[in-house]
Parts: C-alpha cells; sequence; structure tokens
C-alpha cells in the first residue's frame, strides 16, 4: 500500500508541476500577437484536455482496488506519456 500512495502522490505532485506550466503558457500566449494568440490558445485547450483525462485517472488510481490497481496504474503511466507529449509539442511551439 506504501508503494501505491507514494505512486500517488509522485503523479499529484507532477500534475501541480504540469498545472504551474500550462498556466505559464497561458501568461505568454496573452501576450503574443492576436494570430499567434489563436494559435497557442489552441495548444493550451489540448493541454488541458490532456490535464483533465490525467486528473481523471489519477482519480481512478486513487480509488482503485488492490485487484484493480495495476491495470490502472498503467493507464495513469500511459495517460502521462500523453500528456508529456502533448505539452513538449505545445511546448516547442511557443518559443
Amino acid at each position: 500500500m506504501r508503494q501505491r500512495d507514494e505512486f500517488v502522490e509522485e503523479m499529484k505532485a507532477k500534475l501541480d508541476a504540469w498545472n504551474a506550466e500550462i498556466d505559464k503558457l497561458t501568461a505568454k500566449a496573452r501576450q503574443a500577437s492576436a494570430e499567434a494568440r489563436v494559435k497557442y490558445q489552441e495548444d493550451i485547450e489540448r493541454l488541458k484536455k490532456r490535464q483533465a483525462e490525467t486528473q481523471l485517472r489519477l482519480e481512478e488510481l486513487q480509488y482503485a482496488s488492490e485487484a484493480a490497481w495495476e491495470t490502472v496504474r498503467q493507464g495513469m503511466e500511459e495517460s502521462w506519456e500523453l500528456m508529456r507529449k502533448a505539452f513538449r509539442d505545445a511546448s516547442s511551439r511557443f518559443k
């Protein structure tokens, strides 16, 4: 159970860090030209969608039974990887 709790806490911390990064990108988008802002907003919306999906997976993980733990953990890791890729892609366009 301790390993599970540590994993959940680690994922919460990572998600909080991503949320802070999304806020930074949002602030940066506000300073961009109107044309660029539209593109940035599209990226930010994709990130927020991934963030919401990852948050949902984290909640599922927290309440998963011991029998379902491994399956739900794998789903969380897959969701996390998709979020990381989306963030990397969006960040590269903000440079």
